[in-house]
């Protein structure tokens, strides 16, 4: 069973995320996802990357793009245990981009005990879009 302090580390762990990216601290992707994690971003047109390597190597050649957002917010964690040592989190995030623009996306992340702390073993981003309207 997940204790108050399992589910702290996990949400913090989701916050790191955000200072990584938003730092390009790509040296301590390690401290937020496991060796072999995977990040998918399939659904907003960009690929998914498997490895630290390659996560590494894309979120620095987004960084050096300048296309990168500027900043995270995570909000409206929800973690559901589904094993020992796993569990799944859903949250939202909000994005200020480099041009101004704020996107949305859920994030629904695995997230595993790895040496002692709770790391994203895994990561999928859905980004979420304004319903068309009906002008009629």
């Amino acid at each position: 069973m997940l204790t108050a302090v399992d589910r702290q580390q996990i949400a913090e762990t989701l916050a790191r995320h955000a200072f990584v990216a938003d730092e390009n601290l790509l040296d301590q992707l390690g401290e937020v996802f496991i060796p072999e994690a995977t990040y998918d971003m399939t659904r907003s047109g960009m690929g998914a990357f498997h490895g630290i390597e390659a996560l590494s190597a894309a979120a620095g050649q987004m960084f050096a793009s300048g296309f990168a957002p500027l900043s995270h917010f995570v909000t409206n964690i929800v973690i559901t245990e589904t094993g020992e040592s796993t569990a799944s989190v859903r949250s939202k995030g909000l994005m200020i981009m480099h041009d101004g623009a704020l996107h949305a996306v859920v994030y629904d992340d695995t997230v595993a005990l790895h040496e002692g702390r709770w790391l994203i073993a895994s990561r999928v981003i859905s980004p979420i879009h304004a319903a068309a309207v009906d002008e009629h």
